[in-house]
């Protein structure tokens, strides 16, 4: 039956529309809005906000501060670290090769949505890959390989098209030294030989 507003009572908010299945774990100031379904086994983090008809199915983990917009479902395997964003009908998968007729749930595929990274509207994981921290998937862009820390990619096969700040504005191109430094927030980042992106810590 639909979870009555008792949660409020534990510091989150369910509207009187949606489930949440016995079992699960909701962090404080966490809200869940309309027609939704948190599943067994499944944790969600503190100050979430889950939107319109949004699943998390079993064993699921959310962190902290996690924000998943209308019509995303979450499918077992997939882990979202503190600070996600997940866009507006994003996809995940969890079985590379469904099939209806054959049950595949010990074949389930784990995806890692890295720290503060950023998922668009409609853009689709394939199973298996990870997104790095603070990597920035573009709207409509299909997953079918891991996204790098601080990457920027788009397009159906997504590929990297440029590097990101933590505060979401796209960093200039790397210099000679592989250096670069947001023009909005300062911060600076360095690119190594593996063209690995990395903030650089300010000494005192």
């Amino acid at each position: 039956m639909p979870s009555e507003n008792k949660s409020e009572e534990k510091g989150y908010f369910v509207h009187e529309s949606s489930y949440v299945d016995e079992g699960c774990r909701i962090g404080e100031g966490t809200k869940i809005w309309h027609f939704s379904h948190i599943m067994k086994d499944s944790s969600v983090g503190k100050n979430c906000n889950i939107g319109q008809n949004v699943v998390i199915s079993p064993g699921v983990v959310i962190g902290d501060g996690v924000k998943i917009q209308n019509n995303v479902s979450v499918y077992t395997g997939v882990v979202c670290e503190d600070g996600v964003f997940l866009g507006p009908s994003c996809v995940f998968t969890n079985v590379i090769n469904p099939r209806s007729f054959i049950e595949r749930k010990h074949e389930y595929r784990r995806t890692v949505v890295g720290r503060g990274a950023s998922i668009g509207a409609n853009a689709t994981v394939v199973c298996g890959h990870d997104i790095g921290k603070y990597a920035f998937v573009g709207a409509g862009a299909v997953v079918t390989r891991d996204v790098p820390d601080y990457a920027l990619v788009y397009g159906s096969p997504a590929r990297v098209h440029g590097y990101v700040c933590e505060c979401g504005e796209r960093l200039p191109e790397f210099d000679a030294a592989g250096a670069a430094a947001c023009p909005a927030c300062g911060k600076r980042y360095k690119k190594d030989e593996n063209n690995n992106v990395n903030i650089v810590k300010e000494t005192v």
